[in-house]
């Protein structure tokens, strides 16, 4: 089996049709899609595949207890941590191969503990004030394909 080029992680993702959205890019990519327990639905549910369409059974997926569970898996890569309280934009981060993307739940975001353990590795995209956030399979895409185009893209 190849290296994924990158590690996206949800951290208890809640809602079935965002994380099938981001298993079909992560699998457009050839990233690897690591979901955090608790997730807000079942693995068999039928919004998650139908959004992941026919090519869910093809994603590179592994579902962890915790987030200790994670970094054990994923020793000496690199994380970024998407969240709206970051102090710098996508566009300061530079993304390497096998990097690993963390993103929050769609209503909690990121504990408070990661925030502060990791702030130097928190990136934001930019937004007007007025909005609370953004989709989380729109957001995760726009970062993936950031750090694809910083690699110079795909070579398939």
């Amino acid at each position: 089996m190849t290296e994924p080029l990158l590690h996206v992680v949800l951290y208890q993702p809640e809602i079935p049709p965002n994380t099938g959205n981001i298993g079909r890019s992560c699998l457009a990519i050839g990233a690897k899609l690591w979901l955090i327990r608790p997730l807000g639905f079942k693995m068999d549910d039928r919004s998650l595949k139908r959004a992941g369409m026919d090519y869910w059974h093809l994603v590179d997926c592994q579902v962890v207890d915790s987030w200790e569970h994670l970094r054990a898996e994923l020793p000496g890569r690199r994380f970024w941590f998407l969240t709206k309280f970051a102090n710098k934009l996508v566009w300061d981060a530079q993304f390497q191969p096998g990097d690993v993307l963390v993103f929050g739940s769609e209503s909690r975001g990121l504990p408070q503990s990661i925030h502060d353990e990791f702030a130097d590795h928190c990136i934001k995209l930019p937004m007007l004030d007025d909005v609370r956030s953004l989709n989380l399979a729109s957001t995760a895409n726009t970062i993936m394909y950031e750090a694809v185009r910083q690699f110079g893209g795909l070579n398939p």
